[in-house]
């Protein structure tokens, strides 16, 4: 049986958040923006178009640590604080309180979120120790588009991303190069990798991590 994969949020920067459990559905929309000028007695006025809203995507996500007694808030402060300022973005400007949130990217196996922002998100605690350490919990997430994508063709959510990505979880033994030499056809490549996943050592990539493979008409 093939090995299920899980889904996780990817922070501008590299870092990853698991999902300890996939969402049974994801909502995606976006909205045409569009505008008449009416007048007494006429008919139905022509619309004119007037642009777009960003995209929206929505997911709930379940958080449970009953198994191993830990807070579940190991997990939920960690998604809680992609909606705070981090002055460490590139562009941050305090003179000018030019800061804000960092971006993320949901991933599930070939699936892939626009880069987007965590606009709304509503976290229930559902379940407690007996010395009220909470251990599990339900997020209700909308993140909204961050910049131009193609994101919304008929086959999935993320096709035709102007950056789309696939995941490769790494095999025993495998290394960037033998990566890179897969995906690309040439091991030299191994810098996309690197780079895409936030790589400093090429040679301290764990067996079972998921890396980034950005493709070659994004790169």
């Amino acid at each position: 049986m093939a090995e299920l994969e899980k889904a996780f949020l990817q922070i501008e920067g590299g870092a990853k958040v698991p999902c300890l459990f996939n969402p049974e559905s994801i909502s995606v929309g976006r909205r045409n923006n569009w505008a008449a000028d009416s007048m007494p007695g006429k008919g139905v006025p022509k619309l004119r178009y007037t642009g777009a809203d960003s995209g929206w995507m929505r997911l709930d996500l379940v958080f449970d640590t009953t198994s191993s007694g830990t807070p579940v808030t190991n997990y939920t402060s960690k998604i809680l604080a992609l909606m705070e300022v981090d002055k460490n973005l590139p562009g941050t400007d305090e003179t000018t309180n030019n800061a804000r949130p960092p971006t993320v990217t949901f991933h599930w196996g070939d699936l892939h979120s626009f880069t987007s922002v965590v606009c709304d998100l509503a976290l229930t605690f559902t379940y407690f120790s007996s010395t009220g350490v909470p251990l599990r919990a339900q997020m209700g997430m909308e993140l909204r588009q961050f910049e131009p994508s193609q994101a919304f063709g008929p086959q999935n959510p993320t096709s035709g991303t102007p950056r789309p990505h696939r995941v490769h979880r790494v095999l025993p033994g495998e290394t960037l190069d033998r990566i890179s030499a897969r995906y690309y056809g040439d091991s030299n490549r191994w810098r996309l990798l690197a780079r895409a996943n936030g790589i400093e050592d090429p040679l301290a990539i764990r067996p079972g991590s998921l890396l980034s493979v950005p493709r070659m008409e994004s790169t």
